[in-house]
This record gives C-alpha cells, structure tokens and sequence, in this order.
C-alpha cells in the first residue's frame, strides 16, 4: 500500500476556492482503481492549510493517478492559487493489526 500525504497553503482571497479545487479532486480521486482513501481536510491551526491523506493499493495506482490529465490539471490551478510551494510525500506500507504487535 502507498500512503500519500500532501499540503497546500492557500492565499485568504483563494482560500474558498482552492477548497473546492481540492474537493473536487478528492471526489474525481476516490473513483480511480486502486484508490483506498483520499481526503482532504482544513488544518484546525491554519485555516489557510489544507492536509491530504490518500491510501492507494500499490505504486500502479498511485503513479496512473499522477499522470491523469484532470491530475495534473488540479495540480496547475491550484499552485497558482497558493503562497508556499505544495508538498507531497509518499510511503510505502503494509497493514498490520494491533494484536499482531502484543
């Protein structure tokens, strides 16, 4: 499994709609194959920050999202629109349940 995390930090005169850029992305995202989680929430310090996490089945599917058009079209818009450069990072993991850690 992938986990990607990510943040954007948005102008106060874009913040409304790099929000919506964002959530609009969020939906379009959780509809390709091998997308397990993709959300995107406000930062409860910086109402200016917005933080994603995404949960993918394998680098297959993370590295066809980022190549999609409307992808990489989100990515365009929305770093005109923000005030710091956009992070991303991405890890690779495996489940493992808490009673297979006692």
């Amino acid at each position: 499994m992938i986990i990607v995390t990510g943040t954007l930090h948005a102008r106060p005169d874009t913040r409304a709609q790099v929000l919506a850029l964002s959530c609009e992305h969020v939906l379009r995202s959780r509809a390709e194959a091998g997308c397990l989680e993709h959300g995107v929430a406000i930062d409860a310090d910086d109402a200016l920050r917005l933080v994603f996490f995404e949960r993918w089945a394998d680098a297959a599917a993370i590295g066809a999202h980022l190549i999609l058009p409307a992808s990489r079209e989100f990515g365009k818009r929305v770093a005109a629109l923000v005030d710091q450069p956009p992070t991303l990072s991405l890890f690779e993991a495996s489940e493992t349940r808490l009673s297979d850690l006692r």
